[in-house]
Parts: structure tokens; sequence; C-alpha cells
């Protein structure tokens, strides 16, 4: 992969070793705009890459550097995630800049492929575990949607980036549907309670209220957006129970064999 040196100033030390990658979307105009953006000095925003619509690949920051992308975030309990991460910024206009019709912008194939060759390549020279791939939007659930729903999530995973459940047909969610009664706003019994244990679990940020508060519909509208894309809507059907439910098993499965050093 050829990859075009771009620096930006906005970088600095890191404090912790690489173990995360995380993918955004620009969220402007175009490459050039996001380019430029992210090497003023003034903006204080980099990423250590940026995949334009084209395919091209830019590093802003050097791998061993810390950018700042993440901004406040956290993930299985861990924070400054810019000390912890590489993140590659992806150019797409997402919600911020929709097509006319009000649809957020497709990423093209030549971007999806270069950004899964670079993931692969930067999961292998940083043996980063697959649990600690994740988007912006899951680190910062109350402040941030991007990469969107229109990311292909499982594409990334079957080609090895990233984790993705065994996905359950209508049958199987019919099946299991009397374990999990829908949950919205306001609900207060033991299931939200172990939803939320599941979901920080994963590693989003949440407190263990009791409480399907405004902070658990933000996380469950983030786990949507990404294993749930069909359903953004922030209300706990039973798929989005039962999707829980199972990549929180292969989040403990592979954080248990990164471990190991036998899983990543």
């Amino acid at each position: 992969m050829k990859i075009i040196d771009a620096p930006s100033p906005n970088q600095n030390e890191r404090k912790y070793p690489v173990d995360m990658l995380v993918l955004h979307y620009t969220g402007m105009e175009d490459g050039p705009s996001a380019l430029a953006r992210m090497r003023l000095e003034e903006a204080q925003v980099s990423a250590h890459y940026m995949v334009d619509d084209n395919g091209d690949v830019y590093q802003l920051v050097p791998d061993d550097m810390r950018a700042w992308h993440a901004g406040r975030s956290s993930w299985q309990g861990d924070v400054d995630l810019n000390s912890r991460s590489v993140g590659i910024e992806i150019v797409n206009g997402g919600h911020n800049v929709p097509l006319a019709d009000g649809s957020v912008p497709p990423y093209t194939r030549a971007q999806i492929d270069a950004v899964i060759e670079l993931s692969r390549a930067i999961i292998a020279r940083h043996n980063i575990p697959q649990h600690r791939v994740v988007g912006h939007s899951d680190i910062a659930p109350d402040r941030t949607i991007d990469p969107g729903e229109h990311f292909p999530w499982a594409e990334l995973s079957d080609r090895g980036v990233g984790l993705w459940p065994d996905m359950p047909d209508e049958k199987q969610v019919q099946e299991q549907a009397h374990r999990f009664p829908t949950l919205t706003r306001g609900s207060d019994d033991l299931l939200v309670a172990r939803l939320q244990d599941q979901l920080k679990i994963i590693g989003y940020g949440i407190e263990m209220s009791g409480i399907y508060d405004e902070q658990t519909e933000q996380v469950v509208s983030a786990f949507q957006r990404r294993w749930n894309q069909a359903f953004v809507t922030g209300i706990a059907d039973p798929l989005t129970q039962l999707l829980v439910e199972k990549v929180c098993e292969r989040h403990v499965a592979n954080a248990r064999g990164a471990a190991d050093g036998a899983v990543r």
C-alpha cells in the first residue's frame, strides 16, 4: 500500500503502548478540506491516517506519536484513548453532509478496501486484539455517531478487522423473545441491569444504574449503529438484546484469548 506523507503539527508523546484502533468519518465536504483541517495547528485535531474516497491513504502522525482524534472517550475502563490508539479518518460526509434525499453518503469500494488493508497492517504491527477495534461512536456514545450505521462493519470483520457476532435469523429471535422483553426509557428491573452489565463488559462507558436512562439509551444507540444497523433507535428490542449477549460472549472470548496470546 502506498502511503502519502502529509504531516500534521497536532501531535504529542504517547503515555501508553498502542492497543486500540479507532475508525472515524470526517463529516466534511471532501478529502482536501478534511486533510487541511487536520493539518491546521489552530484546529487542534488530527488522526494518524486519512483514507480518501478514491482509496488514497495519507499519514499525518507517526504511529508512535499521539494523534488527537478520540477526544473525551473511554473503552473497557481505559481513558486517554488518544495515547492508546491509532486513529483512521475516512473521508465521508456522514450525517453532517447528507445526500440530496437526506440519506448518508455511501463509502466507496476503493475506500473500504484501503481501510481494510491499512487496518490489517496496523492490527498486525501493534498486535491489537480484535475486541479493541472500535468506532468513534463506541468510545464516545454521548457525543459522536461516526463512522455511522452505513459503515460496513460485517465486511470488515469477515476480512479480519473487528468482531462480528453470529447473526440470528427471525425464527431464532422469536424463540428467544420471551427472554428479552423490549426495554425503553424508564424501564427499571433486573433485565436493565443485565443489559448494562453486558454493555460494560463489551467496553462501553455506562453507569450500572439499573434504570433505562438517557445514558443507557445513548449507549444502546451506539451499539445498534455497529451491530444492529437497521434499528438505530436507542430502544432495546429483543434482537438488540440478543446481539448484546452474543457480542459480549465474543468479546469475553477474544479478551481471554488475547491475554493467553492465542487469539487476536
